[in-house]
């Protein structure tokens, strides 16, 4: 009889990272996940392109998104600065913001807006929202988007000038995508399988830390500017935009879905952006 053969030794568990080296890595994690902005890999990455662990690296997403909004600010700012009018600079940072992201909330919502909008059927809906092509509901959804927070960083410009415009566009981008994550946290999956699936739900410290991050972050970028009341109206439009949305997905989808959670940053950005055009009235 032959020997029966020794086990084979385990491999050595992988060391947990230190803090700074975690942080760095979910900070690139965010920025590859919710931008096109070209983002180094990291040393002691194993792989950083995989579907990130939003369980954890939520936490760094306020810090990824005030990064991708300096992407549109700064076009805000030069723009202005070169003498543009308003709308022209408001209009090139935007687009800026858009290339910067590759319209990825802008899909979603367009999505969301075909399918909730023109689906009778819980399957019908998730069907259109899966489809890649636009129809009625979606482009309304999508001029409708732009052209507010168009109309509402041109307001902005001309009634605060180029660095509080610019510091709004940064709070937002920062604010915004987490809240695009309240869908996320407060349903569950509608389908077995996609990006909502794979992603998994922010959870515990990783979750409070972006929501508490997303708020102190454009309170200290805006709150000297616009002051705190109209800042504190800003920050309860969004959250209330989003929740709209995370209600809105619940009743016709029973769930929520990548698209979902665009729509809701779409809906919070816009509804952040309004509010602090009424600063001077608040």
């Amino acid at each position: 009889m032959s020997q029966p053969h020794p086990p084979s030794p385990k491999a050595p568990s992988p060391r947990p990272l230190s803090l700074p080296k975690s942080l760095a890595q979910d900070l690139c994690v965010c920025l590859r996940f919710w931008s096109r902005l070209p983002v180094p890999v990291l040393p002691w990455e194993d792989d950083p392109h995989a579907m990130p662990d939003f369980a954890r690296a939520c936490r760094m997403l306020p810090l990824a998104g005030a990064v991708i909004g300096a992407a549109g600010a700064l076009v805000l700012w030069a723009g202005a600065r070169l003498g543009l009018p308003a709308q022209v600079a408001a209009g090139l940072a935007l687009a800026a913001l858009v290339y910067a992201t590759g319209a990825f909330h802008e899909d979603g919502l367009a999505d969301c807006a075909d399918g909730l909008g023109g689906g009778a059927t819980r399957q019908r809906k998730l069907e259109i929202m899966k489809d890649s092509r636009i129809g009625a509901f979606g482009g309304a959804a999508l001029v409708l988007s732009l052209g507010l927070r168009w109309a509402a960083l041109a307001a902005l410009l001309a009634s605060h000038g180029a660095g509080a415009a610019a510091l709004a566009m940064i709070g937002v981008a920062a604010f915004s995508r987490v809240a695009g994550l309240v869908p996320a946290v407060a349903l569950e999956p509608a389908r077995a399988e996609g990006a909502a699936q794979a992603a998994g739900k922010p959870e515990g410290a990783a979750a409070w830390t972006a929501f508490a991050l997303a708020c102190l972050l454009p309170a200290l970028l805006l709150a000297p500017v616009f002051g705190a009341r109209p800042l504190a109206f800003a920050l309860a439009g969004g959250f209330l935009a989003a929740a709209a949305m995370t209600a809105m997905a619940r009743k016709q989808i029973g769930g929520q879905t990548g698209d979902v959670a665009g729509a809701a940053q779409q809906l919070a950005e816009i509804a952040f952006l309004v509010a602090l055009t009424a600063a001077p009235t608040l």
